[in-house]
């Protein structure tokens, strides 16, 4: 007999952020920002319970199976949280939302769903120029084809490796450029949806 499985609740998730609560520190902190920026004085830091609160939220969308498989997820998680550092003070608190309540779940979600891509870019960047590095240069340059006694398996050897990089070249760049279309049409529908939403943007995160 099958035990059935205890659904964990997402309180009880290790990066659940209560988004009502979050909202209203987002908001006592902006609010203390503006007035000192009236007085003239220096900012106020920015609490730990905000901080901390930045971190699972980036931490959480770095396990979405969008972002999960990179092998630079940690970058993206700190560069995601220097944005959210950075774009606190834009955080409008007269931003309506259906509920009537502040969303600053919402806002913070995509300020580090931009950075994600931003960083992915970026690696991707790098990635192109030292796959352009190795095909001009030639990839057998860069393989031992000697195999002591054996020159002629030396050389089936190597030729076998080129095909197999060539290969792995390919379908790195034909994902590359999968990715784009994707990022290009998510864009296009997070243009179409109206600003001021009022969910976590779990549905766009599948």
């Amino acid at each position: 007999m099958k035990t059935k499985e205890t659904k964990m609740k997402p309180k009880d998730k290790p990066h659940y952020v209560n988004n009502k609560e979050f909202s209203l520190a987002v908001v006592d902190y902006c609010t203390k920002v503006k007035e000192s920026k009236d007085k003239g004085e220096k900012h106020p830091i920015v609490p730990d319970y905000i901080a901390s609160c930045f971190l699972k939220i980036c931490e959480g969308l770095s396990h979405k199976s969008n972002f999960v498989r990179y092998t630079y997820r940690e970058e993206m998680v700190m560069d995601a949280v220097e944005n959210c550092l950075k774009a606190i003070e834009n955080y409008n608190i007269e931003t309506a939302t259906r509920s009537g309540n502040p969303n600053a779940f919402a806002y913070f979600t995509q300020i580090s769903w931009y950075a994600f891509l931003r960083r992915i870019q970026k690696e991707k960047k790098q990635q192109d120029i030292k796959m352009k590095f190795i095909s001009e240069a030639g990839i057998g340059h860069f393989i031992d084809n000697t195999i002591p006694n054996s020159p002629d398996q030396g050389q089936e050897v190597n030729q076998h490796y080129v095909e197999l990089l060539r290969s792995r070249i390919d379908t790195v760049k034909e994902a590359d450029k999968q990715f784009k279309e994707y990022a290009q049409e998510e864009k296009k529908q997070r243009k179409r949806r109206a600003v001021n939403v009022d969910s976590d943007l779990s549905d766009h995160l599948v």
